[in-house]
């Protein structure tokens, strides 16, 4: 091993790579963007607002994907690659600090933070890994796609409004759908998921962390309404309740019923990339799917006596609908089997977004608890293991 390999490397022959500081401490940081991802959304309860805050989204979460292959290969304790992270967390303040604004005013200045991050990372791997290292092709493979994706968010930033949001999206479909065909780039060739050795147990964990990140959203929301009234009523006191088992619920399903085979799924594949990278393209599903239900848990306690109708209704279902989908399909590709109960609720949430007459809010959103937590404790008890 030449020494710029044992100087960036996590300890070779580590069969558990831990989760370190460093790393809790971007998930820290993170959570001011997934934030202003939640308020974005509630502020634009529109479909452009909806498709807007779908393309920020997935870039808040390619930052934190693709610094979590990073953290997962390279060891984040040492000096050089603490420094990155560091600037990348500043970066993603940044992000968040321009997000309110993205497809306003401060469009170049998000875009040009997120391409900095982005591209900056990879270069900075690139630039620290002999050419011959096993990972050296895959990087500089990620950084081309970086950069063809960064085109498109510069000029994004730089258009008009009304063009930002097809550039970006084309922006954000480089980095997603790029690792589909192993990032292959003319003369570069292409990256195959059997050659990324990674640590299972590190990806599940900081993929929970994540999503607990994500849950906090929705404790914060709670607790800041309730801060927010100057009376607490049985009905707002109901709607604090309904909304708080709403956040068990979600906690509950996701680490009593998918984390260890998670774990165990990827230790026991012959291409443990591959299914990595198939965690993470889920993982934005599930985990939107708790930042639309955070909102609607916002919706439900500014005034759980106003009906569920109209954007209000879709919100408040279609939030539970996204996270049992993701949750489904984690536990698919972890098992190979779809859950039955998780996928029937992921059908009749969606179909209560249509079909549901006007309830009013703290109804509608009280028997998604309801069903969420039976849920919860049919699949993680006594109806664990029957699926479809």
């Amino acid at each position: 091993m030449t020494t710029t390999q044992s100087s960036l490397m996590r300890q070779p022959g580590a069969q558990k790579v831990k989760v370190t500081n460093e790393e809790l401490f971007f998930d820290l940081i993170y959570v001011f963007l997934v934030t202003q991802v939640s308020h974005g959304l509630l502020h634009h309860l529109t479909w452009l607002g909806a498709l807007q805050m779908l393309v920020l989204w997935f870039a808040a979460w390619l930052g934190w994907q693709y610094t979590g292959w990073v953290t997962n290969w390279f060891d984040p304790r040492l000096p050089a690659l603490r420094g990155t992270l560091f600037g990348t967390m500043a970066l993603a303040l940044l992000c968040g600090a321009a997000l309110p604004e993205a497809f306003g005013e401060r469009g170049l200045a998000f875009a040009l933070c997120y391409v900095v991050m982005q591209v900056g990372r990879s270069a900075f791997v690139v630039s620290r890994l002999p050419f011959t290292h096993p990972l050296a092709a895959n990087y500089r493979r990620i950084l081309g796609w970086g950069l063809i994706a960064s085109v498109f968010w510069i000029a994004g930033g730089l258009s008009s409004p009304d063009m930002r949001l097809p550039l970006w999206a084309m922006g954000v479909l480089c980095e997603y759908v790029s690792p589909m065909f192993g990032f292959w780039l003319p003369g570069l060739g292409r990256s195959h998921t059997s050659d990324w050795t990674i640590s299972g147990s590190h990806l599940v964990e900081r993929c929970q962390l994540f999503v607990i990140v994500a849950l906090g959203e929705t404790v914060m929301a709670s607790g800041l309404s309730m801060a927010e009234t100057s009376t607490w009523s049985l009905m707002e006191l109901t709607a604090f309740v309904i909304s708080f088992l709403c956040t068990i619920a979600m906690w509950w399903l996701y680490f009593e019923t998918s984390s260890e085979e998670a774990e165990h799924a990827i230790s026991r594949s012959s291409d443990p990339g591959r299914m990595g990278a198939l965690f993470h393209y889920l993982h934005a599903i599930l985990i939107g799917g708790i930042i639309i239900t955070a909102v609607g848990m916002e919706i439900l306690l500014e005034s759980p006596l106003e009906p569920a109708e109209g954007a209000s209704k879709l919100v408040l279902a279609l939030g539970p609908a996204f996270y049992l989908l993701g949750s489904s399909l984690y536990h698919w590709v972890s098992t190979q089997k779809i859950p039955a109960l998780q996928a029937g609720g992921a059908v009749l949430f969606s179909l209560a977004a249509v079909f549901v007459p006007a309830l009013p809010r703290w109804e509608l959103a009280g028997a998604e608890s309801v069903v969420l937590l039976a849920i919860s404790a049919f699949a993680g008890g006594s109806l664990k293991g029957k699926f479809l």
